[in-house]
This record gives structure tokens, sequence and C-alpha cells, in this order.
């Protein structure tokens, strides 16, 4: 859904073992123009931001280059991930690099979250689970997390084109880890939205916002399952 950026992409030299994430994101999206991407996720931010209930307190616990958490209309955002991928706190945001299974966060901070195509990349299944119980932990009760990924069942093809790709996932499976993780499962959406940004669709603010509006869409277009579970319990009180 972009065209071909004219930039070079940058990256650190290869770790010593293991993939280095910077370089192979910086050539996963050598030809995407960054700037209509971010106009795809203003809309999809504020489309999530009410979806979780419009949140105060939202975490991105793989924020990437921050098209979600720094477009997201909330007071306090927070986002974490294993490397740098751009200068975050300009925008506001709390950033915290790190591995999420490492990183320490705030206990019962965070009335929103929004985990989107992460999950995946995970080592196993178990991993899973343990992330969604850290994620919980940080949580409000009453607050809300929304899951987004690629869903196998309809992307069987191309779901292990991607080189960190490694655990399969459908909207099922997410739907029982989310509720295997001590959540409410409140809504599931098994098609959402397409498969990436290389789609057939131009990258447009218009086009995205009636597209999250128009359910239909999806189950033409959509390859990613939406997930949204709530943490038990009654929001706290602002007196």
């Amino acid at each position: 859904m972009a065209a071909r950026s004219t930039e070079t992409p940058t990256a650190t030299a290869p770790p010593a073992s293991g993939i280095n994430y910077e370089r192979l994101y910086a050539y996963r999206f050598r030809d995407v123009d960054q700037a209509s991407r971010q106009k795809v996720w203003n809309e999809l931010a504020r489309y999530i931001h009410e979806r979780l209930g419009e949140p105060r307190s939202v975490l991105d616990p793989a924020a990437g280059r921050g098209e979600f958490i720094t477009a997201v209309p909330a007071d306090d955002r927070w986002g974490v991930d294993l490397v740098r991928q751009g200068d975050l706190e300009s925008a506001g945001v709390k950033m915290i690099i790190g591995d999420i299974m490492d990183v320490e966060l705030p206990r019962e901070h965070f009335d929103g979250v929004f985990l989107s195509n992460f999950l995946e990349h995970l080592p196993d299944q178990d991993s899973v689970g343990t992330v969604l119980a850290k994620l919980r932990d940080a949580m409000q009760p009453g607050g809300r997390i929304a899951i987004m990924g690629p869903n196998f069942r309809y992307c069987a093809k191309n779901y292990f084109d991607c080189a960190d790709h490694t655990v399969i996932l459908s909207h099922i499976g997410v739907e029982e880890h989310v509720y295997a993780a001590g959540f409410e499962v409140e809504s599931v959406a098994p098609r959402f939205l397409p498969f990436s940004f290389r789609g057939v669709l131009p990258p447009s603010a218009a086009l995205t916002r009636t597209y999250v509006r128009t359910p239909v869409l999806w189950r033409l277009l959509g390859k990613q399952f939406l997930v949204i579970g709530r943490k038990p319990g009654a929001p706290a009180s602002d007196s």
C-alpha cells in the first residue's frame, strides 16, 4: 500500500549471533514510504483507542518505529522495543529499550495496551502466555488489551515469508491465550487488516478511516485478526 522510498536504509553491523533486527527492519521497510504509512497509522491509532474505551495511559509493548504510540490520543504513552528505531521521546513517549520479557513495567498502571504484529515473533506458545501475563499485571483492573497480528488461517502461504515469524497463531489460538492469561474476551475479529502495507490499496487516511469502520470490507481483504480482552475488575475511581 506504499510507494518506493528513495532513502537508503541504514543499520548497524551484524551481531555475533542471532538476528540483527535493526538491519532486518531497515531492509524489510526499504520500499515503504514512511510518511504515507504514518497517515494510515494515524487513523488506526484513533480507531484502536476508541475500541479500547479511550484509555488515558497506553502501552505499546512492540513500538517499532512508533507509528501507533506517537499517534494514539492518550495522555500517558509508553513504548517498549528491543531496538531503537527512532526518537519517540521527542513525541512525548516514555520509551524503554529492551526485551519485553526482561524490562520492568509499573504494576497496574496502564488502562490500555495495543500489541501489534509481535506474538508471532516469540519462540514458542509458552512465551506468548508469559508475555500476556506480564502485560496483565501491568494493567489496571478494567483495562483493555487489543492484539493484532497475521492470521495463519488466511495467510498461510505468506506467513513465514518474514524471517522473524516463528509461532503459528490464528484468531482462535489468540482468543484462547487471552483467556488463559486471565483476561475476559470481549471481541474477536478473525479478519481485520490486510496482511501488510504492500497491498493493492494506496496509503490513504480517508480510505483507512472508511475501511476500519466498514466491517464488511474486513471479510474481503482482512488477513490479520483483532482480539480485544479486558482485565477483570472495576476501574479505579477518579476521586
